[in-house]
């Protein structure tokens, strides 16, 4: 099984402003996107996973912990698991690539913290 992992990115600063990149990610079998905003720092949305389906998370504005753990059967998981996490600024560009069978959720670290999530799956072959 593939593991969670973590593609760095950059970003490059001249007299004009600053460009934020992650050049190593390919947008293979991306279907769709949509941002996530909590309202409050002390908002935890977690844990929800997908048989299927791949995340791609990054950081637009503020920064979150990420933690995805595995899971073998979806109606009884195991407890027993490590919970992988990472922690994402806007200030550093990176993508976290979250495989199928990992359950996933994030907590933002900074007030109007927004995320960009990528899907590999459409909303009707994600529920």
């Amino acid at each position: 099984m593939d593991r969670p992992r973590l593609i760095a990115g950059d970003l490059a600063v001249d007299a004009r402003g600053l460009v934020r990149f992650i050049n190593d990610f390919l947008f293979q079998d991306v279907k769709r996107f949509y941002c996530v905003e909590n309202f409050s720092l002390d908002t935890v949305r977690a844990f929800h996973g997908h048989q299927h389906e791949t995340k791609h998370i990054t950081v637009v504005r503020g920064s979150t912990i990420i933690a995805a753990v595995p899971f073998d059967d979806p109606r009884t998981p195991r407890k027993d698991v490590p919970v992988e996490r990472f922690i994402v600024s806007a200030a550093k560009p990176a993508i976290v690539s979250i495989p199928p069978r990992y359950a996933n959720g994030f907590k933002a670290l900074e007030q109007q913290t927004v995320l960009l999530v990528l899907s590999t799956a459409t909303v009707e072959e994600s529920k």
